[in-house]
């Protein structure tokens, strides 16, 4: 008699006896061990990498109670809804986005996410709300003046400086600049520098002049 070769049991037929809540509890973390295995070392995280203070905007199309924007907490983690922990700071945006539709998936039926990374970064020096703020990729860099109160009267209109692991780098800026052109990495600092102190009193110091010169004009002509 023949033999009819034997075929693998369909996916979802190789576990049969595992619950459905176990295998939604795993799938996570079974995704990210193997996005993890796909990358090579590194000595250090990217800089395009999340990092603690930073958050993910989460957008589920007719899903309100589950987006939202959560935060990375010390150890590189987001708490996100159904899912619960997942480490995000060791992997893409591109990655992160596979499984969270991928896990989103055992929940919803073709499920339509989006995934936005926030920088968190410090907007210092002329501005009128110094402090750390969460900008988004498609901002510009007024859009981040504009979170900090703008700037104040005494601000340089034509220049910001990124400082960057303690090196100061000036920015052109202008109103269609984004912030993912410069681009931005999580811990930045945008220092809005101030007007000389000759910027700032011209008016004056022409007023100044053209009065001591009528004065000099007046004197000449009396004598």
């Amino acid at each position: 008699m023949p033999i009819t070769p034997s075929r693998a049991p369909p996916e979802r037929d190789r576990f049969p006896y595992l619950p459905q809540a176990l295998l939604r509890t795993l799938l996570p973390i079974l995704l990210v061990v193997s996005l993890r295995a796909q990358e090579p070392p590194a000595t250090s995280a990217p800089a395009s990498l999340l990092q603690p203070g930073d958050m993910v905007r989460l957008k589920i199309w007719r899903e309100p109670d589950l987006s939202g924007d959560y935060a990375v907490d010390e150890s590189g983690q987001v708490v996100f809804p159904k899912i619960g922990p997942l480490t995000v700071t060791r992997i893409s945006a591109d990655s992160l986005k596979s499984v969270l539709i991928t896990t989103y998936a055992t929940y919803l039926r073709n499920p339509s996410v989006e995934v936005t990374l926030l920088r968190r970064v410090n907007v210092l020096g002329a501005v009128r709300n110094p402090g750390l703020y969460q900008v988004d990729p498609t901002m510009t860099l007024v859009d981040v003046l504009a979170m900090a109160g703008g700037p104040t009267p005494n601000a340089a209109r034509d220049r910001v400086d990124l400082l960057r692991q303690g090196e100061r780098e000036p920015l052109q800026l202008k109103v269609e600049s984004r912030v993912a052109d410069v681009p931005v990495h999580s811990g930045d600092q945008f220092i809005v520098p101030e007007r000389s102190w000759m910027a700032r009193n011209s008016a004056a110091l022409v007023a100044a002049v053209l009065t001591s010169v009528a004065i000099v004009a007046a004197a000449a002509l009396y004598h």
